[in-house]
């Protein structure tokens, strides 16, 4: 028999200074028996790094990477269908990449792991001829940390400034800072 997805329900009080979007949003989230808190955690950043300011172009969702190899973590589709906005967590082959790219308007990759730099370098020169790919890197202390916030229930207060992204739920707090390792 199968092992079932755990669902985890996060409440979200985002306050993003760098691109002025501010409200509240309930995830919930299908975490996969093979899926940890940290990557769970990464992907639910995500979602607050990336909810658009306006959702007449389409909702940002998560959506079933795990289960459903041709679906990224989270992506924004218009109300055409078309996808506006992939988001990958991890550090996807570069094929996967490169057949996201011309899918989306835009395609953000966002790895956490202590082997991003070694990953990195080996696909860097082949994914730069994608112009609307970026790709971001989350030091693995920090991942971490944020898996520590992980819960069934969870009340996360989000704020970002200057680039840097403070993550509290309750009295504890983490405070990530985002890299961007491609050119802007």
């Amino acid at each position: 028999m199968a092992l079932k997805a755990t669902i985890h329900k996060a409440s979200l009080q985002l306050s993003d200074m760098d691109r002025n979007v501010y409200g509240e949003h309930a995830l919930t989230i299908a975490r996969h028996p093979s899926e940890t808190d940290e990557r769970m955690m990464i992907r639910v950043l995500a979602y607050a790094l990336n909810v658009p300011a306006d959702p007449r172009n389409g909702a940002l969702g998560l959506a079933k990477s795990l289960w459903d190899t041709d679906e990224p973590d989270l992506w924004q589709k218009d109300l055409t269908g078309q996808i506006v906005h992939w988001i990958d967590v991890g550090q996807p082959d570069e094929r996967r990449i490169l057949k996201a790219s011309p899918r989306a308007e835009r395609v953000t990759v966002i790895s956490f792991s202590h082997s991003t730099p070694v990953w990195w370098k080996g696909l860097e020169s082949r994914i730069t001829r994608a112009r609307n790919v970026a790709v971001w890197q989350i030091e693995a202390e920090q991942s971490q940390a944020l898996a520590a916030l992980a819960q069934r229930n969870m009340q996360l207060q989000v704020t970002v400034q200057d680039g840097t992204v403070w993550i509290g739920e309750g009295d504890r707090s983490v405070e990530v800072r985002p890299v961007r390792l491609n050119a802007q």
